[in-house]
């Protein structure tokens, strides 16, 4: 990494190389477009130092912007030009190589807080949820003249600690449930370039229906989560682990469940009997992927002081050792 150049020389640096991905990655970008009052490489630009700087609202920072880095720009054009929907493709197509770009980063780095579990090479681990804000600025309101929450849902990658965004929910103008649109968008994925891709992912409880995650077992799809209170299934055969392993304290359980004939792993944790939750549940592809289960909490026991809580929490979700 370049350690002696200025933050914004950074952030253009990271700009143009993602821009110059993208455009490779698609032969002809319906979004690539030349727009001499505002490029889009400034465009990203701004959109960056916006969320990173010290304002009070979008007029503010065009104001600093002039002042620190002397860049005069229209009102009218900057705002205009959120609301391109070319743009917003072009965004889209920028961010998954920008992600790319930062990963690679990481890794060079030596930062992959899986490493320690080379069997989940092949996977992308993510860590999802949904967030909302009730009172989004500039959110429209629908035919009834009402406004709803808007937001999306959030993936933080395990392996690497990057949280992106994965999918919109609503803009707020009408009401939507997230499980839905997950599903959409893992069926858009199997679908893609990279649908070769094997995927897990760790949701709450809502995400659990047995039937529609053993489908996604051809895509090599798998989730963890904890069980529904209501969830019914019959014990077939327990699977053996070291109970005196460090990475399974707290783990009292490992066996394999089923429901309406679907098989599936589950594990019971100390931390679950005073939860309200019994037990969790491990869509895993083979008996060691997915392995414990049980800490999608921060975990009870001490780690050493140089660990952080995502590293701690990656080890202690798939860390029983055989």
């Amino acid at each position: 990494m370049l350690k002696d150049l200025p933050l914004s020389e950074h952030i253009h640096q990271h700009c143009n190389e993602s821009m110059e991905r993208a455009l490779l990655a698609e032969r002809h970008p319906l979004w690539a477009r030349s727009c001499p009052e505002l490029k889009d490489i400034d465009f990203i630009r701004l959109g960056l130092l916006r969320c990173i700087s010290v304002v009070d609202s979008g007029r503010h920072f065009l104001q600093t912007n002039e002042q620190i880095y002397g860049q005069l720009l229209p009102h009218s054009t900057y705002f205009k030009s959120l609301k391109s929907h070319r743009r917003t493709s072009m965004l889209e197509a920028f961010e998954q190589q920008s992600y790319h770009l930062h990963a690679e980063t990481l890794l060079s780095q030596g930062i992959d807080y899986l490493k320690a579990f080379p069997e989940l090479d092949e996977y992308t681990i993510e860590a999802a949820d949904g967030h909302f804000i009730d009172h989004a600025c500039h959110t429209e309101k629908n035919s009834k003249g009402k406004v709803y929450a808007a937001g999306g849902i959030y993936a933080l990658n395990l392996r690497s600690g990057l949280l992106r965004f994965l999918c919109l929910v609503t803009n707020g103008t009408q009401r939507h449930q997230k499980i839905p649109v997950l599903r959409d968008h893992i069926g858009k994925q199997n679908k893609g370039n990279n649908s070769s891709q094997k995927h897990l992912y760790v949701y709450d409880k809502a995400v659990t229906d047995f039937v529609w995650w053993d489908r996604q077992k051809r895509h090599a799809n798998y989730m963890i989560s904890m069980l529904k209170e209501n969830s019914i299934a019959t014990l077939v055969e327990s699977i053996p682990f070291d109970s005196r392993h460090e990475t399974n304290t707290g783990v009292e359980a490992y066996s394999v469940y089923e429901n309406k004939g679907i098989k599936f792993n589950q594990a019971r944790h100390a931390t679950s009997r005073n939860s309200g939750t019994p037990v969790a549940v491990i869509r895993s592809p083979t008996q060691r992927i997915g392995d414990a289960p049980a800490a999608l909490r921060p975990p009870q026991t001490e780690h050493k002081a140089a660990q952080s809580w995502l590293p701690q929490m990656a080890l202690r979700l798939f860390g029983i050792k055989f």
